[in-house]
């Protein structure tokens, strides 16, 4: 199969990977309304076209907060990574290194923090959860200055979880039950299967063997389902961020104005996201809140944003409005599912030709000269 785009690698994806790990990625909550939202209102932001105009020697090259990347994109934390693919996340961080974009893990990896390090030669960044258990917060936070991440991206928009109906009529785990159902998607991925049995990490690899209380798989989830803190407050951010004494990035603000109380913690940045249409079903899509919240902050702190970036000509409608940098997810996780590390990188190497075809038709040749100017109407 010819891969030419970002869907391409979806299709795929949807035929490498056990159906209840491409509908981990492709579904978002509830009626997915936000989901969809997310992808399509992109569509609705027209890009000027300028002719005749010296368009040689373009550069993609820009910072976000402070750290140079090839392209105006970082990849974003995805929970579950190292199901897609065998040592998943270890795969997707040596390509983003390799291609010179930032690299975030999550949580709720399997391959752990440690295991990631070893792997790369660039420092990644580390997402952080907030649990109960703060002294486990803690130890997060003390591993991921050991692994030398260079930012922690705090989320926050999942201190209760809505319900994704995909998963649960799946009855998605990592790892998986044994079952009929599970039995017939695995015997007609036989690739997935192999790849699968050659690597020993198929647990959250942050969690299993950090928590004591925490010796199989039914105790794990039993830990996690009551671990997210519900109680969760900006003074906690203020804590965190004392914690971590590095660069900070807040992800999850979609309201002007949290983004402005936001601002009050001395967070380094903010990322405009709605968890990819997997939280509130019927918040608006991040791209829409985009400007509003550029807005709120008047340049005070860098505003990134995620959600339904699937193209090129995507990026560049975001660095329009002003943000300073993006996010992919399931982007990069249909390259993952479909090729291992040569698929992330596939993805990567799209989106950065888009993007760069956009800057030369929209008559520009820098991505950090790009702004309003570029948006027609």
């Amino acid at each position: 199969m010819k891969i030419h785009e970002i869907n391409d690698l979806k299709k795929l994806a949807r035929r490498r990977v056990p159906k209840m790990f491409f509908d981990y990625a492709d579904s978002g909550s509830y009626t997915e309304h936000t989901y969809r939202s997310n992808e399509a209102d992109f569509k609705d932001i027209k890009l000027r076209q300028r002719v005749a105009v010296n368009m040689s020697n373009r550069s993609l090259k820009t910072t976000i907060i402070g750290q140079d990347a090839a392209m105006p994109l970082a990849i974003a934390p995805t929970g579950s990574a190292g199901m897609f693919h065998a040592d998943g996340e270890i795969l997707a961080a040596q390509a983003a290194e390799q291609f010179g974009v930032p690299y975030t893990l999550s949580t709720m990896s399997i391959c752990s923090l440690e295991d990631v390090a070893a792997a790369t030669n660039k420092p990644l960044w580390f997402q952080l959860y907030v649990m109960k258990d703060r002294e486990f917060n803690k130890l997060l936070i003390e591993r991921a200055k050991e692994a030398g991440c260079s930012a922690l991206v705090l989320t926050l928009d999942l201190q209760i979880l809505a319900q994704r109906h995909k998963d649960l009529r799946n009855g998605l785990k990592a790892p998986p039950d044994i079952n009929l159902q599970t039995a017939m998607q695995f015997a007609t991925r036989p690739r997935w299967c192999y790849d699968m049995l050659q690597t020993k990490r198929h647990q959250f690899g942050n969690i299993f063997g950090h928590i004591k209380d925490v010796t199989d798989l039914a105790s794990l989830h039993e830990w996690s389902a009551k671990q997210f803190d519900e109680t969760l407050c900006w003074q906690d951010v203020e804590w965190i961020k004392e914690q971590w004494g590095g660069p900070l990035i807040l992800k999850g603000i979609l309201d002007p104005e949290d983004a402005q109380i936001a601002l009050k913690t001395g967070a380094d940045a903010i990322i405009v996201s709605n968890h990819g249409g997997r939280q509130l079903d019927g918040a608006p899509s991040s791209i829409s809140m985009l400007k509003s919240i550029i807005d709120a902050v008047q340049g005070d702190i860098e505003v990134h944003m995620d959600g339904g970036v699937r193209t090129g000509m995507d990026i560049l409608r975001a660095k329009a409005i002003g943000a300073q940098a993006v996010y992919i997810g399931r982007a990069y996780l249909y390259g993952l599912a479909a090729m291992g590390k040569q698929g992330v990188t596939k993805a990567l190497e799209i989106l950065s030709s888009e993007l760069d075809t956009t800057l030369a038709l929209c008559g520009e040749r820098d991505i950090n000269e790009v702004g309003t100017h570029n948006l027609a109407g």
